[in-house]
């Protein structure tokens, strides 16, 4: 019948076919610095370069109302904000060495591509891959304009994006080939990003799962399993704390929580029954005085939720939560905002979540429904337009950067709207194209024979996916910068487990041929 191995190499097999691996078999540093040293160079160059060309047509940073509170936090020494403040406390250690508003948006931009460039060569090392897979990953990773955009904000975003991918490469490391020093940089990695943003909250659960799948003992997986969210548990403490000596009240998330949660709940607000006096408190029963009110009064044209990100009740002045706020509290700079802020965040979580809690159905209709929308088609927003079409920076910014006056420039405040108007339908495209993939690696008699190490990451990523999904739709507001470090894991996801499922096929195609000799 012959050798399968000896047929497989002489018949133009896909990546990654052949029963014995070559790169994984090789020291990672050989592989890494020695047999890729041209490609990591001309990767570097390559970002080097498109930075130099972006900047200039966009000379100076882009900025929204987020980049003004992270920039005042730093400014104050504030431990707590609107925001997390980690992004702050980064930007408090990066002015210390430089007051370049150039080298920040240099700085966020170099470390995505060498994030991107490890996460890329962890995939490859260990996991058979085509040529068509590196390709997009490349095209992905180092040729798109959407990270330089996102890099230009004054923002978290691209900061957790790059640690999202340095931690997603330390797991595929747990799973392949787990060494004890991971625990630390992998606890470390999440600790940063989870002060970037709370949607780290759900990477825990991702690296427990790792860390049960991995090859080492009991007590290493349980120590692997504990040690983040035990690293975590001091942050959210601390920042409880320090939101009620602020405020008065201890909360977590700080401040911005409260807000999240009665915005959703006021989505359904006017479609259910429901009668002040069983509201909590007399604070929410005042709320939803002014909330019953505001839909008797506005009508339906001026208050076009499908239009918004799921924020409306945040953002708009003439709603009810800022007319709650502008009613008991007086914003005189922005000091005294992020404390006015956080002092209503308390009456609008009880408001909030008394409503969901009441109401899950009408909740699931009226918001749930329309975020999940978001998510697959999730709007450019902020990133539509430079620095919100405006030719002028807040004086908190020209203080920062140094600006010699507060005016900036661009090439075209509206053209990278048109540059980056594909990308909502990439999004939904890479996600038909996941679960396309999967269905086909689940579908019966069609299963891959792989390796454990395979399996496990293909169901640690599709868990992810669900879970970040979940928690887009149920607790945040749903925007293209937020779901570029998901739309990466989808499409090389999908990569991974096509090139999982033609090599089964190849495989099982040339066991045919063999016994057919």
């Amino acid at each position: 019948m012959g050798n399968l191995n000896d047929f497989v190499t002489k018949n133009n097999p896909p990546a990654g076919v052949y029963l014995k691996e070559t790169h994984f078999q090789k020291p990672f540093f050989i592989y890494l610095f020695k047999e890729n040293s041209y490609y990591n160079w001309i990767v570097l160059i390559l970002c080097i370069l498109e930075f130099i060309g972006f900047k200039m047509c966009y000379p100076y940073p882009d900025f929204f109302s987020d980049s003004y509170s992270y920039i005042f936090a730093a400014y104050a020494h504030l431990n707590v904000n609107i925001w997390p403040i980690g992004y702050s406390k980064f930007l408090l250690l990066f002015h210390i060495l430089t007051h370049s508003a150039i080298a920040l948006n240099f700085f966020q931009y170099l470390f995505f591509c060498l994030s991107s460039l490890f996460f890329i060569h962890t995939a490859i090392y260990f996991y058979p891959t085509g040529k068509l897979t590196r390709s997009i990953l490349f095209l992905v990773l180092f040729l798109n304009p959407l990270p330089l955009y996102v890099a230009n904000y004054v923002s978290s975003d691209c900061l957790f994006i790059s640690l999202s991918l340095l931690w997603a490469a330390q797991l595929l490391w747990v799973i392949n080939r787990p060494r004890p020093v991971q625990m630390a940089t992998i606890a470390i990695t999440c600790f940063i990003a989870f002060t970037f943003r709370y949607n780290a909250m759900i990477y825990p659960l991702i690296t427990a799962l790792a860390y049960c799948w991995s090859k080492q003992g009991r007590l290493l997986k349980l120590t692997g399993c504990l040690v983040t969210p035990v690293i975590l548990i001091p942050f959210i403490i601390f920042s409880s704390k320090q939101a009620k000596s602020l405020t008065g009240v201890s909360q977590f998330p700080p401040i911005l929580g409260g807000w999240q949660w009665a915005n959703n709940a006021l989505y359904m607000r006017e479609h259910i029954m429901e009668d002040s006096a069983h509201f909590p408190s007399p604070q929410t029963e005042e709320l939803d005085e002014i909330v019953r009110q505001y839909f008797r009064d506005v009508p339906y044209e001026y208050r076009n939720l499908s239009a918004y990100v799921a924020n409306f009740f945040i953002r708009q002045p003439e709603a009810p939560l800022k007319q709650y706020l502008f009613r008991h509290f007086r914003e005189s700079d922005m000091y005294s905002s992020v404390i006015a802020w956080g002092k209503v965040a308390p009456v609008f979580d009880a408001y909030g979540t008394f409503l969901i809690r009441r109401h899950p159905l009408a909740f699931a209709r009226y918001y749930l429904l329309l975020n999940a929308r978001n998510y697959f088609l999730p709007p450019l927003e902020k990133l539509e337009v430079y620095n919100l079409g405006t030719t002028v920076v807040w004086p908190v910014a020209r203080f920062w950067f140094g600006f010699p006056k507060p005016t900036i420039s661009s090439v075209s405040p509206g053209l990278q709207g048109k540059i980056l108007f594909l990308y909502p339908g990439l999004f939904l495209m890479a996600n038909v194209f996941f679960g396309i993939w999967i269905v086909k690696y689940f579908w019966p008699g069609v299963k891959p024979r792989i390796s454990s190490a395979e399996s496990r990451t293909v169901v640690m990523w599709s868990i992810f996916i669900a879970l970040n999904f979940f928690f887009s739709v149920f607790a945040n507001i749903i925007v293209i910068r937020y779901e570029i470090f998901p739309m990466i894991m989808l499409l090389w996801g999908g990569l991974l487990i096509k090139d999982l499922v033609e090599r089964e096929m190849f495989l099982k195609m040339t066991e045919e041929r063999l016994l057919n000799r």
